[in-house]
């Protein structure tokens, strides 16, 4: 009799490695090496991913409202008016 149940999951999900040695021996040096590089390349694509994703600063001066003005009144003194404000 087996102890496999058709439909009926492990408690523990297996693992599959994320790195394998195919050819040759490894010391535990060129191991960590190998990890460091995979995990720098890793989390840089990560970085640019979410560098992608944030958005754009837009400039102040192409906003829209800059393009409302009040408008020019005429008088004694207006033309320091028109810039500083009331």
């Amino acid at each position: 009799m087996s102890d496999d149940v058709e439909g009926v999951e492990p408690a523990e999900p297996v693992h599959r490695p994320v790195l394998r040695v195919v050819k040759g021996d490894l010391t535990p040096e060129e191991l960590a090496a190998l990890v460091a590089v995979v995990a720098a390349r890793n989390a840089a694509a990560a970085h640019a991913a979410a560098a992608a994703s944030k958005p754009v600063a837009r400039s102040e001066w192409g906003h829209p409202a800059r393009q409302v003005r009040t408008p020019h009144t005429f008088g004694p003194d207006q033309w320091r008016r028109s810039t500083f404000g009331r």
